[in-house]
């Protein structure tokens, strides 16, 4: 499955839906051009909800990296929701998991924004 993403909103909270394989070849790109769109049109609170991501290799993991920075930088917050267990794992062997806040679910992660 390629990847895809999709933009939403919920009050402050701009939530990012991912889905498919993040990887250098099927997507890794996306999340930059994304988060991109999401700051440049004011938002600063991000939600990367990762239900739908049933794989991120190394590229999609920089991407989410840098991603995060430039959020940062600009005095924003960036989070995620919802990993796979492969990008659970992924997260964890890469020891990314202290960079990123994550939550089991949605409403959780909105909620903390708040």
């Amino acid at each position: 499955m390629s990847a895809s993403v999709s933009i939403r909103h919920d009050g402050r909270v701009a939530i990012i839906d991912l889905a498919g394989r993040i990887t250098l070849n099927e997507g890794a790109g996306s999340i930059r051009s994304s988060v991109k769109t999401v700051v440049e049109g004011g938002h600063q609170n991000i939600l990367l909800n990762m239900s739908e991501v049933s794989y991120i290799d190394s590229a999609g993991l920089g991407e989410m990296s840098s991603a995060y920075i430039t959020v940062s930088r600009l005095g924003g917050r960036l989070k995620l929701c919802s990993p796979q267990p492969k990008v659970h794992s992924m997260l964890q062997v890469t020891r990314l998991y202290t960079l990123f806040v994550s939550f089991a679910d949605e409403r959780s992660a909105l909620d903390s924004f708040r």
